[in-house]
């Protein structure tokens, strides 16, 4: 078998047949780290390392790691080193990355977008960086040339609360000359770190967005909702939460007033109290979220910056994570969202886990909480199992979310695959995504576990490829040009 052939991951010939109908479908990415600044600016890439690697503090945390574990110098990952060299120990580590996802997703990159079908070594990563150099000096590979080269619909990128969004604004005007909208998704991590030395200052930055003085949790409240009315002015429709361990310890606002008072004055915290302030947060944007018609989005069970020398010297998000081990986070998220039930206000929710010990008790527990208990207008697939993240986001472990999604719900009815990525060449990950879909569904019409009808296995490939997301988050169509 050739590398990456036409058939590449489509182990039957069911899966060869379902693969016809998904691979043209359009994309929708609903959680991104793409820079909206630079798809406005359409930024020239002045070489393959600079979209690839790194380009200052921005990059592909994904290869530093393995390059960091195949000996290659931070001078060559993150730091300032040769461009020509980075991408030449990236090749070499490519050449021991078999078995790795990441190897998979450069040969697909390099065969999508640069035409370049050889196994990518050391050897050829000259002839690699010269026919890639050529092809990004165009102006066919500037961002939005990217976006719409592979059919994307729709990006929502990561977007603190009291960001302006001044490029979105921008974009908004160009949606219909770019075939594609790119909205905000709010992410306000930054709030939810109150033992942080900054926390006052961003708190103040937060009110001042809003036009509120945060003095109090009734006031942190109130600034919430208008950026949530901000956002949705613009399109957003979303926000993601990174709750990197949670426990839940409901309370009344005077206790929340108190804790939030001494972080303010950045007096020591108690985990315990960390954890209330945490709950009534979390509480609070559930039911915003519910009041705007947005989708909530949980990544959980993270650890982050356990390298504290590499935090120290490069910053956040440059490879120094990994899964988390908290071993009831599951069953405290299930706490959560017993409580919100109880008063109506849990909304469309995407529960992630980045450890997959979680996904059978989220998978199960989500099930729970369809329509709210009885309702007569329940939603399709109000809530859903995120698909396999970060770590998980293999052939082995997609694979393992499609069988537990479909054993514990509607495979169906799934909204399907995300980038999560900060780079514009990523998106042939949809393509590996879709082909193990379609893997898996073959396998369950070869196994007799479903109809041998092309048509209907190939209309559920479609619908988890695009359709489903884009009926359930409701962005609305691009707008046409007269």
């Amino acid at each position: 078998m050739t590398l990456l052939d036409e058939n590449f991951l489509l182990s039957n010939q069911w899966a060869q047949k379902i693969y016809q109908h998904a691979k043209n479908m359009p994309i929708i990415d609903y959680h991104c780290h793409l820079s909206p600044k630079e798809i406005y600016e359409n930024k020239h890439y002045k070489n393959l390392a600079r979209v690839w690697i790194n380009d200052g503090s921005a990059g592909d945390h994904y290869k530093w790691r393995l390059m960091r574990a195949n000996g290659v110098p931070e001078s060559l990952i993150t730091g300032d080193g040769d461009d020509f060299k980075k991408v030449e120990a990236f090749a070499e580590t490519m050449e021991n990355a078999i078995g790795n996802p990441l190897y998979e997703w450069t040969q697909l990159e390099l065969k999508r977008y640069f035409g370049f079908e050889k196994p990518f070594t050391k050897g050829n990563a000259r002839e690699v960086w010269d026919k890639a150099n050529a092809l990004l000096a165009t102006d066919d590979f500037r961002p939005r040339q990217l976006l719409q080269r592979m059919n994307v619909k729709v990006v929502c990128t990561t977007d603190d609360p009291a960001s302006a969004l001044k490029y979105h604004q921008l974009l908004k005007a160009e949606e219909a000359e770019n075939g594609f909208k790119v909205l905000p998704a709010m992410r306000p991590d930054a709030a939810f770190n109150i033992r942080a030395t900054t926390f006052a200052q961003y708190m103040a930055t937060l009110g001042e967005a809003a036009d509120v003085e945060i003095k109090n949790f009734t006031d942190l409240k109130q600034a919430f909702d208008r950026r949530y009315a901000y956002f949705a002015e613009l399109g957003g429709k979303l926000s993601d939460h990174g709750i990197n361990t949670f426990h839940f310890v409901p309370a009344n606002e005077e206790e929340v007033d108190a804790i939030l008072a001494k972080g303010f004055a950045n007096e020591e915290l108690t985990d315990h109290e960390v954890d209330i302030y945490l709950t009534a947060l979390i509480e609070e944007l559930m039911r915003l979220n519910k009041k705007y018609g947005w989708t909530m989005q949980f990544h959980g069970n993270v650890v982050r910056n356990a390298n504290k020398q590499l935090f120290d010297q490069v910053g956040p998000d440059v490879g120094g994570d990994s899964i988390g081990t908290q071993a009831d986070f599951a069953a405290e998220i299930m706490k959560l969202l017993q409580a919100m039930q109880a008063e109506g206000n849990i909304p469309k929710l995407i529960l992630y886990s980045l450890n997959p010990n979680d996904w059978m008790q989220l998978a199960s527990g989500m099930g729970d909480f369809y329509g709210d208990g009885i309702d007569e207008h329940a939603m399709k697939q109000k809530l859903q199992l995120g698909c396999a993240w970060w770590f998980n986001d293999t052939r082995r472990g997609m694979h393992m979310q499609l069988e537990m999604m479909a054993e514990n719900s509607l495979l169906p009815n799934f909204v399907g695959m995300l980038t999560d990525s900060r780079s514009f060449l990523s998106y042939s990950r949809h393509e590996y995504f879709r082909r193990v879909l379609c893997n898996y569904l073959g396998e369950l019409v070869e196994n007799g576990q479903a109809p041998a009808d092309e048509e209907y296995m190939g209309k559920i490939a479609a619908r988890i490829s695009y359709t489903n997301a884009h009926d359930y988050f409701q962005f609305g169509e691009v707008a046409t040009k007269d």
